[in-house]
């Protein structure tokens, strides 16, 4: 990450179950708390915010080859973006990639981690990733570093997450006492039953999606972050790198959106979703400051990363019609869309069916909703227009005037 530090806040489990109004009554107080905090600190692209959030979402064994319930984890993503964003709204902070001064730059990535059980003695942190794009908390420690604050939450389970933390980080970074903020909790209920799925989803070489992703914001970092928990991420760079494609609409079919003079560049726009993109997939046992960024290739409108010691290619492809290379391109598992955009994914399969082809498997991530967690629940209706990249060209164009 360029420019000046992000800043953690440490989240403890979710509630169980954890629905809307569970997620607000856990989160809304201690995110409200650092988002005030962190507005008039970022400089001028704004302050970027790492929310980790401990839970133990992965299945399996073996160290290494690890899965987890998608619907389940894309379901608790869309929840806390969701809070995330009303937080901010009420707050009137922006939450875009390179939003500018007074914004907050929120990312929520998950930890594979307990806080009700003990780390072994002689556990020792190091950078091991497993074959999907969830870490566990010693490869966390290892490689998501230096903060320019910790941020940490007022309940047992917060205070269980940053002792765990701290012993895991010593000798990473040290910090001064000023660096370390306790912010307030909220309310974490557990019914005993999680509503979670035993069931573990299919992982894939081969994920893609498309959008314009002008002003990247919550909505778009909820899509992503979803997308590549999908991926089968080979264990060793000896294998074909899993492939994450992306779909960006090209520059020429934007020129008659809404204030489409405020409508980001098309490599701007590529290049915003490989920086959200390196918070989570950037493994380095250095950190983000030691200049090891991802590998990155131009050829032919496209924009190529590679991440984890080239075992995942992140591919931005310029698009000119509803399709991309989802018709040019057979080699194609996994199609991730939102609610909004369900009937794409139809119409994608139906094209690849008619050319003979095999269909995608079609996932589908929540929007954004409001309900149960705005104050004023009669004012959010049709929420994810408020959010939306059209809004926020809109209030660019207000305040020019």
């Amino acid at each position: 990450m360029e420019g000046p530090l992000p800043s953690l806040l440490l989240l403890p489990p979710p509630p169980q179950p954890a629905d809307h109004a569970a997620l607000s009554a856990a989160y809304r107080p201690s995110l409200k708390s650092v988002v005030s905090s962190l507005k008039e600190s970022g400089g001028p692209n704004g302050a970027v915010l790492v929310i980790a959030l401990a839970s133990p979402v992965l299945k399996g064994p073996y160290r290494r080859h690890k899965a987890l319930s998608w619907p389940d984890a894309q379901a608790l993503l869309a929840g806390i973006y969701s809070v995330i964003s009303v937080v901010c709204s009420q707050l009137q902070v922006g939450t875009v990639v390179n939003g500018g001064p007074g914004s907050v730059d929120a990312r929520v990535i998950l930890i594979d981690h307990d806080v009700t059980k003990k780390l072994p003695v002689d556990y020792k942190p190091a950078v091991e990733p497993n074959n999907t794009a969830v870490v566990d908390i010693g490869t966390f420690v290892s490689a998501y570093h230096p903060w320019s604050h910790v941020f940490s939450v007022d309940t047992e389970a917060g205070h269980q997450l940053l002792s765990t933390y701290l012993s895991l980080v010593e000798g990473t970074q040290t910090f001064r006492q000023e660096q370390l903020i306790t912010v307030e909790g909220g309310l974490t209920m557990h019914s005993g039953t999680s509503g979670a799925t035993e069931v573990t989803s299919s992982l894939y070489d081969v994920v893609c999606l498309g959008g314009t992703f002008d002003h990247l914001h919550p909505g778009h970092k909820l899509l992503l972050t979803a997308a590549i928990l999908l991926l089968k991420v080979p264990t060793d760079g000896s294998s074909k790198p899993c492939q994450f494609v992306i779909g960006i609409t090209g520059d020429e079919l934007l020129k008659n959106k809404k204030y489409a003079e405020f409508v980001q560049s098309w490599d701007d726009r590529a290049l915003y979703v490989i920086e959200f993109l390196s918070s989570m997939l950037q493994l380095h046992r250095g950190g983000w400051k030691d200049g090891r960024g991802p590998k990155i290739e131009r050829k032919d409108q496209q924009i190529t990363a590679l991440f984890r010691d080239d075992t995942i290619s992140i591919q931005c492809v310029c698009i000119q019609d509803a399709y991309g290379p989802t018709i040019t391109t057979e080699a194609m598992d996994a199609l991730v869309v939102s609610g909004e955009t369900r009937s794409g994914g139809a119409a994608v399969n139906d094209k690849r069916k008619a050319l003979g082809w095999h269909p995608m498997e079609v996932f589908e991530v929540d929007v954004l909703d409001a309900h149960d967690i705005a104050d004023e629940p009669n004012k959010t209706g049709n929420f994810a227009t408020k959010i939306s990249s059209t809004a926020i060209r809109k209030q660019k164009a207000e305040s020019r005037i």
